[in-house]
């Protein structure tokens, strides 16, 4: 059974940066695609990084330059490096998994496994 584990969210200033967590369970010897998705109060989920199995990567415009997705295969670990972070990412940052590993997916529907959340909130 596939787990997923968030970590590393918190507060921090406007044009600070974190780092965030994703621990993977029941994964092993498995190639997934993995991704981050974001949920701010009255919005939709929406995906903003993505790495395939071919560790191929994929960023919404408004992350790009500033959020850098990455994995450590020998740990099952998803990363989500974030710096210059703006009050406009403030959101429940998730975890998403799914074995269809060779496709870069980013909408929500495409993922079969996620994570519980982790908050993140940036003050002007």
């Amino acid at each position: 059974q596939v787990q997923l584990v968030e970590s590393g969210g918190g507060s921090v200033q406007a044009g600070g940066s974190l780092r965030l967590s994703c621990a993977a369970s029941g994964t092993t010897g498995r190639k997934s695609v993995m991704a981050w998705f974001r949920q701010a109060p009255g919005k939709e989920r929406e995906g903003i990084a993505t790495i395939d199995g071919y560790d191929r990567t994929f960023y919404i415009d408004s992350v790009k330059g500033r959020f850098t997705i990455s994995r450590d295969k020998t740990k099952n670990i998803l990363y989500l490096h974030m710096s210059s972070l703006k009050p406009e990412d403030t959101a429940m940052y998730y975890c998403a998994a799914d074995f269809t590993w060779w496709l870069l997916l980013h909408r929500s529907g495409d993922f079969a496994y996620w994570g519980q959340g982790t908050q993140v909130t940036v003050s002007s």
